[in-house]
């Protein structure tokens, strides 16, 4: 392992970033991106899928010259087109119009379709969290899922994120709809380590805690078993028939994934006329919640990443080696 600023990763990745193509703006709001993910101790979706962003982005999945367009609105919605942007700076600006329609309406929604991974989507919560905003967003997949009781990948793992704002530190929930993203997948077997849960299913059909072996099985263990499989099964049909985009079944039929379907919605707690309250409520809840803990650790969602970035921002980033070698050579 090597210790690195977040100022150092940052820079590296920008000039990467512009070298493949983006203006200035763009490879720095996206070197920030993945820099802070790092930065949050959220390795799987920082640098560790910088080289695939690089990849997708050499093969035309991504498009380095795009921009978001308008393709309809009516009133607090707006449906919009991605053009196989980036996926983080799409995302970025959707949650940005979703929170300015909350400012207007209460509440915004918008829809997107033809864009790319967002990498982490808890990034997006922060920043709507951080500003004040409740934000509910998700997004569809390439499938590596099956549904309950089958044993086909036909279901995305189809994130879910729920960012609420608590000061300096957000609530900020992250999850997949697998019990483990393959970005965690992907750190246990970088780690020689197994899952602590059965996390998927192996080639012979078996449940395993064998990362390696859901890596190369792509069948993933629904979050909450029917629970997990049900909620991606909707989540895909609004995000789909809201946005005009691409179902996971046709997600799946390219040679790789680009061109997903998401939603954002965010809510003002002005409009509740809440808002001068809301921070007593909030505390009042999370200050319930660390009261069941009995002398454990217990955490509230995006509580962990509040602490890291503390840590990292006074003693430095801990990045493995061979990794960092690999981004700087690229």
């Amino acid at each position: 392992m090597i210790n690195l600023t977040f100022d150092q990763i940052k820079s590296e990745l920008k000039r990467i970033l512009i070298k493949s193509g983006f203006d200035d703006g763009k490879a720095d709001s996206l070197a920030g991106i993945f820099a802070s993910n790092n930065l949050l101790g959220k390795e799987s979706h920082g640098l560790n899928r910088f080289p695939a962003f690089i990849e997708s982005v050499k093969k035309g999945y991504v498009k380095t010259s795009s921009k978001p367009e308008r393709v309809s609105s009516f009133n607090a919605f707006e449906q919009w087109d991605g053009k196989l942007g980036a996926g983080p700076l799409n995302a970025m600006f959707c949650t940005e119009r979703a929170m300015r329609l909350s400012d207007k309406y209460g509440i915004g929604c918008v829809s997107l379709r033809n864009t790319n991974h967002w990498m982490r989507g808890g990034a997006y919560g922060w920043k709507a969290a951080e500003e004040g905003y409740i934000l509910i967003c998700w997004t569809n997949a390439i499938p590596t899922m099956p549904a309950w009781g089958s044993f086909r990948a036909g279901l995305g793992n189809n994130p879910l994120v729920i960012g609420v704002p608590n000061g300096a530190t957000p609530v900020v929930l992250d999850m997949a709809l697998s019990q483990y993203s393959y970005g965690a997948l992907e750190i246990k077997k970088q780690k020689s380590e197994m899952l602590d849960y059965f996390g998927g299913y192996n080639n012979q059909g078996k449940l395993t805690k064998e990362p390696s072996e859901i890596l190369e099985s792509r069948r993933a263990l629904p979050a909450g078993l029917w629970k997990g499989s049900g909620l991606s099964l909707v989540f895909d049909m609004i995000a789909s028939v809201m946005s005009g985009g691409q179902t996971v079944s046709r997600i799946g039929k390219q040679e790789a994934e680009y061109g997903v379907s998401q939603i954002y919605i965010a809510m003002n707690p002005e409009a509740a006329g809440t808002k001068g309250a809301a921070a007593n409520i909030i505390d009042e809840i999370i200050n319930d919640f660390h009261s069941y803990a009995g002398g454990d650790d217990l955490y509230f969602p995006g509580e962990r990443s509040s602490s890291f970035k503390t840590r990292n921002e006074k003693n430095g980033i801990n990045v493995d080696g061979s990794l960092w070698k690999k981004i700087t050579g690229m």
